[in-house]
């Protein structure tokens, strides 16, 4: 025999335990009430009608019952049989710059901790997708593959930084080369690449990749992150000792926002465009209103062992225990 709820045990043992408690108390606290009441041969007389045995019986089926209650709540199992299992979903690559201009504070903390947030929001509405991590810079790969296994994927965004890619800039035809790499060996139809960035491209062809993109069938979705008007990038903060990042004459560099590629990415494969805001960053909006409409693939199929539910049993013993104390009178037979 298994169970199901485990973890809830220790209420089931917590619940038993308090009801056995309170019982002995009552009834020590009836007697002790009783005494001081009436002398021991009087009360006798004054309580003839009362069987004290029938009181004790009414109280262990009550115990056993509520206990037999709480203990199908732990949804006992024993017996299995073999069920095929299959899973079905996506291939979810999420492209994220951490080149240093995703340092930027236009969005609060900053465009790359808040990207971060997001996609941590994601994962939580994932149901069966595989999704995997690349982080792009002016190179990229893969930070996790495709994966079911969420926490593991967490783990690996969590490492991320502006520091993960030694290579300084911003290639997006890099980021969605190595995606399409990643996606070979399947159908690219239940393949989605999302690409989150401020847009400066400082090498490379992206629209061309994204030819290439379109030529296999992957579609891509495009967050812009950042504001036009464009922020300082923050390297260091000492106190109220601020520095920012300048570029070789020495001047402050600003970073601005380019939409207009990352439309053009997104239009040429058949994707959607979203601008990030403060309030609403728009990935789980992406998720839910295009990808998760999206036709989704089998890509396991295995047998697994499914255990029979038994609780079934202690729920009715329960209810039978209960019925037949609220049956039982306590007085006394004539």
């Amino acid at each position: 025999m298994r169970f199901a709820r485990l973890e809830l045990l220790w209420f089931f043992i917590g619940i038993v335990a308090a009801l056995i408690a309170f019982f002995a108390w009552a009834f020590d606290a009836r007697k002790r009430t009783e005494a001081r009441f009436a002398q021991e041969n009087l009360l006798h007389e004054l309580l003839s009608y009362v069987d004290a045995r029938k009181q004790r019986i009414k109280a262990t089926l009550l115990i056993i019952g509520v206990g037999l209650g709480f203990f199908a709540l732990l949804r006992p199992q024993w017996g299995f049989h073999w069920q095929e299992v299959k899973r079905k979903g996506l291939d979810i690559f999420i492209a994220l710059d951490t080149s240093t201009s995703m340092r930027a504070q236009d969005i609060k903390p900053s465009r790359l901790q808040r990207a971060k947030l997001a996609v941590r929001d994601l994962v939580r509405q994932l149901k069966g997708d595989r999704i995997g991590l690349i982080a792009f810079a002016g190179t990229a790969f893969v930070q996790c593959p495709l994966t079911v296994d969420y926490s593991g994927f967490l783990s690996s965004l969590e490492s991320v930084d502006t520091d993960t890619i030694p290579r300084a800039g911003t290639s997006l035809s890099s980021a969605i080369r190595e995606a399409l790499r990643s996606c070979e060996g399947a159908s690219a139809q239940y393949k989605v690449v999302v690409i989150i960035t401020d847009g400066e491209d400082h090498e490379g062809n992206p629209l061309e990749a994204a030819e290439e993109a379109k030529k296999k069938g992957v579609v891509i979705y495009c967050i812009g992150v950042g504001t036009s008007e464009g922020e300082l990038i923050l390297l260091e903060e000492k106190g109220t000792a601020k520095e920012y990042l300048k570029d070789k004459n020495g001047n402050v560099v600003k970073s601005r926002l380019d939409e207009r590629i990352l439309q053009n990415i997104a239009l040429t494969t058949g994707g959607s465009y979203l601008h990030a805001t403060p309030l609403e960053f728009g990935l789980d909006l992406l998720y839910r209103e295009k990808i998760s409409k999206r036709e989704k693939y089998e890509f396991e199929s295995k047998m697994a062992k499914r255990y029979e539910e038994q609780f079934q049993i202690p729920l009715a013993l329960a209810c039978l225990f209960i019925l037949t104390e609220a049956l039982i009178s306590e007085r006394r037979a004539p």
